[in-house]
Order: C-alpha cells, then sequence, then structure tokens
C-alpha cells in the first residue's frame, strides 16, 4: 500500500486524536461522533496491518503513525500553499505547529517569527519542551520544525546550526552577600537556593556535578517553569540560576543581577530541524530564522 492510497480523512482523525489528546476532543473538533474517529482510526489500522496509535497516557502513535502524521503535516502545508496559489482570494489559514525550549521562546524566537507573523496569514501551535526533547515532536509527526541541540537531522528533514546558547550563573547583589560572603564554593552552594526549570531539566545538575562535585539532593532547589519566573525570581533574590546571557544583559549591565563565576558559563549549541517537504513557508521561515540567529546568537 502507497500513500497514495491511504482515505487522507483517516489520517485526519488519527492527527486529531493525537493533537487532542483525547477521541472525545478530538470528535467535538471534527464535527463527529467518538465512535466514527474509532472506526476510522481502526479502519486505517486495518488497511495498513499494524496498530498505529498507543492508548496510553499520553496518547502516543507508533513509529508508522509517527512517519502518517509528519507526511499528513506537510500534505497539509503544501495543500494550502497550493489554494492561495490557484486563487487570489483564498484566506485559508495556514498551519505552523512548532516545538522550541523555553528560554529560545523568551529571547529571540518571536522577533525572528515576526516577519511571518506579519506578512503571511498563519495560525502557530507552539510546543515548548526542554531543547533536547523538542525533536522528538517532530520525529511524531506533530510539528513541521523545532530549535533542538541535536544537530543530527531525522530522515527525510533538515538541520540548520543557529549558534550557541550561552547561559550565565546570576544572582542578585543582596543574594550574593548572603549566601556568598566568602565566594562561591562548594560549601555555600550546598546552602544556597538553585533553580531547575522541570524535571528534565539537567543543565543546573550537570554543572554543580561537573565544577562543584554536588549532586543532586545535597542543595536547595526551586522548580520554576518559566523562562520569565526564572529571571523574575532571581531579582526578587529568591535564588541564583543559569540564564541565557540575551535576557540577563540589561539587568547585568544596570547591576541589578551579577554574574557570580565569570570563568564559567555553558554553552548550548542550537540547531533548526524542518522537513524537506513541507513547502514554500517552511523555506521562508527556515532563511529568515537562519539570518536572526546569526545576529543575535554567538556562532563559534
Amino acid at each position: 500500500m502507497s500513500f497514495a492510497d491511504i482515505d487522507y480523512k483517516l489520517l485526519k482523525a488519527l492527527e486529531a486524536v493525537v493533537s487532542e489528546q483525547s477521541f472525545e476532543r478530538a470528535a467535538l473538533r471534527l464535527h463527529l461522533t467518538q465512535s466514527a474517529i474509532s472506526q476510522r482510526i481502526k479502519s486505517l489500522e486495518n488497511q495498513l496491518g499494524q496498530p498505529l496509535l498507543i492508548r496510553s497516557q499520553p496518547l502516543m502513535a507508533t513509529e508508522l503513525g509517527q512517519q502518517l502524521l509528519g507526511h499528513y503535516q506537510r500534505v497539509q502545508q503544501l495543500e494550502t500553499e497550493l489554494a492561495q496559489q490557484l486563487s487570489l482570494g483564498d484566506k485559508r489559514v495556514q498551519a505552523l505547529p512548532l516545538a522550541v525550549n523555553a528560554d529560545s521562546l523568551a529571547s529571540w524566537l518571536i522577533p525572528a517569527l515576526s516577519p511571518t507573523l506579519q506578512q503571511q496569514h498563519v495560525e502557530m501551535n507552539l510546543y515548548v519542551e526542554d531543547e533536547s526533547r523538542t525533536w522528538q515532536r517532530m520525529r511524531s509527526g506533530e510539528v513541521l520544525a523545532c530549535v533542538t541541540s541535536k544537530a543530527k537531522p531525522i530522515a527525510g528533514s533538515d538541520s540548520q546550526f543557529l549558534g550557541y546558547m550561552e547561559y550565565l550563573c546570576v544572582a542578585t547583589p543582596e543574594f550574593a552577600q548572603r549566601f556568598f560572603p566568602q565566594g562561591v564554593n562548594r560549601d555555600s552552594l550546598s546552602k544556597a537556593p538553585a533553580m531547575s526549570f522541570d524535571q528534565h531539566d539537567d543543565m543546573h545538575i550537570q554543572f554543580l556535578s561537573e565544577h562543584f562535585s554536588l549532586q543532586p539532593g545535597e542543595y536547595p532547589c526551586h522548580t520554576v517553569r518559566s523562562s520569565e519566573a526564572f529571571i523574575e525570581l532571581a531579582l526578587a533574590s529568591g535564588a541564583y540560576s543559569l540564564n541565557p546571557r540575551l535576557q540577563m544583559a540589561e539587568h547585568l549591565a544596570d547591576g541589578r543581577l551579577i554574574n557570580l563565576l565569570p570563568d564559567l558559563q555553558v554553552r548550548v549549541p542550537l540547531y533548526w530541524h524542518h522537513w524537506q517537504l513541507a513547502g514554500k513557508l517552511m523555506k521562508q521561515l527556515s532563511e529568515q530564522i537562519r539570518s536572526y540567529t546569526q545576529n543575535c546568537l554567538p556562532q563559534r
């Protein structure tokens, strides 16, 4: 069986279930009954001779299901562009599902996207994940492109190096005076509150382990699931943290924050992955992002 033989109504049902994470919500979105959604997915699985959906929490596509979803996303993008070319009055919105890490979203991504948002009729769906995990959203077929720390592209996609996101260890002068009066060392760090983004954020863990032989559980650490809140908590003298240089420049310049360890920083390489057959819009977007990051992210 080839892709040409697949009924795209069945693929649409699969995409809706994975996207909505619910048969019921998928049925509402497609104006069908829940039974009809289940029947469409079962029919597609019967045609292909293997399961396409792992009925777990969260709902996940199988490897073949992921390939089909990726194909469906790209076809939808190409069909929308074709419709716009064939009809000057066509106002169809182009879906733009992207996966990005929180720090890129909070710093450079929106300005990089601005020309596309201003010139094109698009509907973004941003999945926010750790930079080491965003590529999984693309592999699963949920997004057309992602910002990731992984260099190797998924089969059928292209990878472009964007630059390095540099992280500095910062705190307020008041926090430093309170917790590091004798300097930043293993003993003082074991008492000072740190910050991590979530359970997948291992940057701080690796930093303290590599440079100060401190392991998780040997120091207090807040969990703060927001790049903006990271900065606010640091500015409130509630913790020290590893923050992107891009976001810290103004606060470092006015003295509200200080770089606790000028000789130490973390550099995370960022790459832009996108499907090769995702259409003209994705090509344009990729060029804009690459051009923008050349000027704001260190290239070496």
